[in-house]
Order: C-alpha cells, then sequence, then structure tokens
C-alpha cells in the first residue's frame, strides 16, 4: 500500500491530520490511547514514512508559492507586494508563478511548489473546480490559501473581496442616476469573481425593478480584447445601452478603446462604470468611475491566513471576506446629473 496517504491514516484512526503528524513527529503531547490508535493505522495500512520526510520538509521551509492568474494585469501588481511585504516582515521569501489563466499550467506550477518542498501556497485558481492538484498538496503537507476566487466544493482558506457588494454600488448609482439601459461586460462565469459581480448586477436591477434584458449582458474573458469587442457588439444594437458596467479593469481598458474608435464621448452619450479602481483611473480623459478593491490589504491577509494554517494544520477553515469602496468620478456622468 505505497500510495497510502496521512489523510487514510487520519481517517483509519478517526484522528485528525495533526494528530497523525504529531506522533509520527513524536510529539509528547499526545494522548497516549491515540497515539496506540495512530501506530496501528501506520501498521495496518502501510504507511510509508518518505511521506512524513516531505511534510518535515515543507514545515521547515521558508519559501512560500504565489501562483497568480495574469500578471499582465496591473490588479495583481499590489496584490504581489502587499504578499512580499507581509513575508517578508515574517522572514519568508516567494516563488512567484502565472498561469495565464491556464489551467495546464497552473497544474505545472503546483507540481513545482510540491518539488520544492515550499511552506505554503497562496494561489489565485484558474477554475471553480479543482482538478485535484490543490488537494494533493495538502495530502503531501503543503497548506493552501485561495486568494480572489473560491473553488467550489473545496475546504480551505479564502481571502476575497464582497464582489457582489462592490457590483451592486457601482449599478445602483447609475441607476440612482437615471439610467435604466445599462449593459454589463460580465466576467467569466466559470470563475467566483465573475459569478458574483454578475450576481451583483442583477440585484441592483431587481432592488430598482428595472427588468433583465439578456441583449445588454456580454460575457468577456477579463481580457482587454474581450471588453473591445464586446462594446462595439453593445453600441451595433438598435438601441445602444445608456450605460456600461465592466467587471474588471482590463475590460474597462477594452471598452474605452472600442468607445473612442466610435467617437462616442464619455460621459456625455455613454457611462461607464469599472470594477477595480486602477492608479490611472483618474488621469483618464473622463476620468472614471470605479470599484475599488483592498489589494495590498488581500495580499497581507493570505499571508497571515497561510501562516496561520501553517502553525495551526487542523483549525477551522476562514473565509475573509474585504469590503470595495465605490469611487465616483466623470466617467459614470455623476457631474451632468448635478447640472440638470
Amino acid at each position: 500500500m505505497s500510495n497510502t496517504t496521512i489523510d487514510d491514516v487520519a481517517k483509519h484512526a478517526q484522528v485528525s491530520r495533526a494528530t497523525v503528524s504529531r506522533v509520527l513527529n513524536d510529539n509528547h503531547r499526545v494522548d497516549e490511547k491515540l497515539r496506540e490508535r495512530v501506530l496501528e493505522a501506520v501498521r495496518v495500512l502501510g504507511y510509508q514514512p518518505n511521506h512524513v520526510a516531505r511534510r518535515l520538509r515543507a514545515q521547515s521551509s521558508t519559501v512560500i508559492g504565489l501562483i497568480i492568474s495574469d500578471i499582465q494585469n496591473p490588479y495583481f501588481l499590489s496584490v504581489i507586494r502587499g504578499v512580499e511585504d507581509e513575508a517578508y516582515a515574517n522572514r519568508l521569501s516567494i516563488v512567484l508563478c502565472n498561469s495565464d489563466e491556464d489551467a495546464a499550467k497552473q497544474q505545472l506550477y503546483l507540481q513545482v511548489m510540491e518539488s520544492e518542498h515550499v511552506a505554503g501556497l497562496i494561489l489565485v485558481p484558474t477554475s471553480s473546480v479543482d482538478t485535484g492538484g490543490i488537494e494533493r498538496l495538502r495530502r503531501v503537507g503543503i497548506p493552501v490559501v485561495l486568494l480572489d476566487r473560491n473553488v467550489n466544493g473545496l475546504l480551505a482558506d479564502v481571502v476575497k473581496v464582497d464582489n457582489v457588494r462592490g457590483a451592486f454600488d457601482a449599478v445602483q448609482h447609475l441607476i440612482d442616476l437615471g439610467y435604466r439601459r445599462i449593459a454589463t461586460l460580465a466576467g467569466c462565469s466559470h470563475l467566483s469573481t465573475g459569478s458574483e459581480r454578475y450576481r451583483g448586477y442583477r440585484e441592483a436591477l431587481a432592488s430598482a425593478k428595472i427588468p433583465l434584458n439578456e441583449t445588454l449582458v456580454k460575457y468577456g474573458d477579463y481580457k482587454t480584447e474581450s471588453g473591445y469587442r464586446l462594446t462595439h457588439e453593445l453600441m451595433s444594437l438598435p438601441q445602444p445601452p445608456d450605460a456600461i458596467f465592466a467587471a474588471n479593469n482590463m475590460m474597462t481598458l477594452g471598452a474605452l478603446r472600442a468607445l473612442r474608435e466610435r467617437n462616442i464621448h464619455i460621459p456625455g452619450e455613454i457611462r461607464l462604470v469599472g470594477f477595480d479602481d486602477m492608479p490611472w483611473s483618474g488621469e483618464l480623459y473622463s476620468p472614471l468611475t470605479s470599484v475599488s478593491q483592498p489589494t495590498y490589504e488581500l495580499g497581507q491577509e493570505a499571508v497571515r491566513l497561510l501562516r496561520q494554517r501553517i502553525i495551526q494544520p487542523d483549525a477551522p477553515f476562514r473565509t475573509v471576506t474585504l469590503q470595495t469602496s465605490l469611487v465616483v468620478r466623470e466617467s459614470s456622468g455623476a457631474a451632468l446629473a448635478g447640472r440638470r
């Protein structure tokens, strides 16, 4: 039974993974009856000690992994800085990888993290479904904290923002200004950020008793080109929208390029609100109204969760949800509304 894992031993002995680890590490604080149960399970299942050695190497490491989904997205620059600063303050160093929203690349980098015996991993997942790579890491003793996105059915520590509330506030702002044909450049529906922001959009419309118009909903992939293409589609409708809510910064950039090409003035002819407030948002010709995320704090909190998980591997899993804020500038038409 050479493929037996520490989880198998824990299940057989009816104890936690942490108890098994303490017994195999000869920790004398373990109750003697529990110790005997664990050792009996190890003997019956033929558990191989090389798994224990791998776990010990991971726990003694001062290197943590960070896998982000798109290194070209400026959103992640502040996140990475938050991770780095908090890690450095705790004498940890980082191995940074970019999955580029590619599940195969993510799987490859998960294998790299295992081979490097990192102390833990902070992961921005490429999918809401775990294909086994995350659980594989945890089975060999490498804790994982999810950043920005959830994975369905996976019990894990998560740090994220309240995407539903952020999107709701953005769309409600446009409704309060009197706009009713509000389109959305929605994010990837298979990612929690995409589905949650779309939910916020729907809830804001429903709260104002505005029927959902499916022709004003366009699903992008969080990339600039999709925002560009979908905005052209929206503005080509027989009845174009009054306003557009873009679910991330890169699609907002694409929308801006498409509107510029069509000589459509913001906010005179169309109103635009984005999700992600970038350093350049206030420098645009029509300064951009956008949902601001506490990106630096997200990175810091991810490291704190990971350190706590390393110290207390059997503690209850936590989800830390940080709040967004709406930064109102000219692109949403607020100044025009004030002059009416």
